[in-house]
């Protein structure tokens, strides 16, 4: 990286590091909503259900993987930017290794817990045997899939965002092809579809390989000391991330726990669809926040404080045009979207429905979660660390619990632009006191 280059085209520098990482967050994105297309068209809407209730699972995955790896990539970043090369190599490496670990550990706790949870949410039946089917491989894939994130990351930070795009098109491109061979050709059903993709995976992790093992300029992969100081602010920095993550998965808890309750399994299915939207669109505003985060953690790192608060502002421009626009295409496909997954008429009114409502959400969230990761880029991971509750767990869990009893379905829809709009007014508090300190 280089400061004048920054300084003469902060849009296009922006652009440079987050069009990859949103290309590549979007098609990992629509590993998922392959995953989605081929469990309803192959195995039922039971199918979509199961995978749902589990989301809590890869939510937990997610924000272990985050807190470790944004972090880490933020204090590596830092280190570059002082002109400390081999700090950011140590770190790099003690992040992967420490993402690794992390993962398979809580992978060996979660194969006792399936059950468990399936009998909370009062799942049965079909939905109960897709679900057991799918996490018990998922969990072989899911501390794959974190490792290559960080991977990913790194290899953006060291200023190389289009080869992980490659890579992701290809993770995407074989991961689809699996999927119709075991789950349309084979048969395997729901467990198909998860081996679909855990082998895609795996061939991913085989490509990143290779680069940091020969071509990377930057972070190497090698021996390294392990620094239990370095460990512990690399979490204490992520931790808005993992609380975010962690949020997330509580609060799909308690919207399948909800639903499930309250309007049945359709209504799952439904909130399912639904939620692939929102879940493509959060990966547009991760990668616009992966982009965005080794500028800000380089320009601050240097004493830039100005210029990484110019990139958070044009990233937030960014972001929230693309809310505007994913908000009109939802509105556009709203009467057919549902039929792409399902031929139940009862779940595809409800998507229909829902959709319009939710989608609100979108002119707000966007400028919710840059602001946070920008927060945590620069070191201050208390702000982050409120934003992320706020959005995840304190305003949404009220939102959850109360708007259905008052509002039925409609209330479950309303709840995200609620919770949005409300964060959006602390997002702004956060920002006028750090104006006012750079100032």
């Amino acid at each position: 990286m280089d400061l004048q280059e920054i300084r003469k085209d902060r849009a296009g520098k922006v652009l440079q590091f987050s069009i990859p990482a949103v290309i590549a967050m979007v098609l990992t994105s629509l590993i998922t909503v392959a995953d989605g297309f081929f469990m309803g068209n192959y195995v039922g809407k039971e199918g979509i259900a199961a995978v749902n209730l589990g989301l809590p699972i890869v939510y937990l995955y997610l924000g272990v993987g985050l807190m470790v790896s944004i972090g880490g990539v933020a204090m590596a970043g830092m280190a570059l930017g002082s002109n400390d090369q081999n700090g950011g190599c140590q770190i790099f490496n003690q992040t992967i290794a420490t993402a690794f670990v992390s993962t398979v550990l809580l992978s060996c706790i979660m194969a006792f817990c399936l059950e468990p949870v399936m009998s909370v949410l009062h799942g049965e039946g079909e939905v109960a045997r897709c679900f057991q089917e799918y996490y018990r491989v998922m969990l072989l894939e899911l501390p794959v899939m974190v490792v290559n994130s960080s991977f990913g990351m790194f290899i953006r930070g060291e200023g190389n965002p289009r080869y992980y795009m490659k890579i992701s098109i290809f993770q995407v491109v074989l991961n689809v092809l699996l999927d119709y061979l075991f789950s349309g050709c084979f048969h395997l059903g729901a467990a198909g579809i998860a081996a679909a993709s855990l082998v895609s995976a795996l061939a991913s992790l085989a490509a990143i390989l290779w680069f940091f093992l020969g071509r990377a300029e930057v972070y190497r992969l090698g021996k390294f000391r392990f620094n239990g100081e370095i460990c512990r602010a690399s979490f204490l920095n992520g931790s808005s991330e993992f609380i975010g993550e962690m949020s997330t998965g509580i609060a799909m808890f308690a919207y399948n726990l909800v639903i499930m309750r309250r309007f049945g399994a359709d209504s799952v299915t439904a909130f399912t669809i639904v939620g692939y939207t929102a879940y493509m669109f959060s990966m547009v505003i991760i990668g616009f926040g992966q982009g965005a985060s080794p500028l800000i953690s380089f320009c601050y790192g240097a004493g830039e404080r100005l210029l990484a608060a110019d990139i958070r502002r044009t990233a937030n421009r960014y972001v929230f045009g693309a809310g505007v626009a994913v908000f009109l295409l939802t509105e556009a496909v709203s009467g057919w979207y549902g039929g792409i997954f399902v031929a139940s008429r009862q779940v595809q009114d409800m998507v229909s429905f829902g959709i319009r409502i939710f989608a609100v959400s979108f002119f707000f969230s966007g400028v919710n979660a840059i602001t946070s990761f920008y927060f945590t880029a620069i070191g201050k991971a208390f702000e982050s660390a409120v934003i992320s509750s706020l959005r995840g767990v304190v305003v949404l869990l009220f939102c959850i619990f109360t708007l259905p009893v008052l509002f039925g379905m409609a209330g479950v829809w309303m709840a995200a632009p609620v919770t949005e709009m409300a964060t959006f007014g602390a997002t702004g508090v956060f920002l006028q006191k750090e104006k006012s300190r750079l100032l």
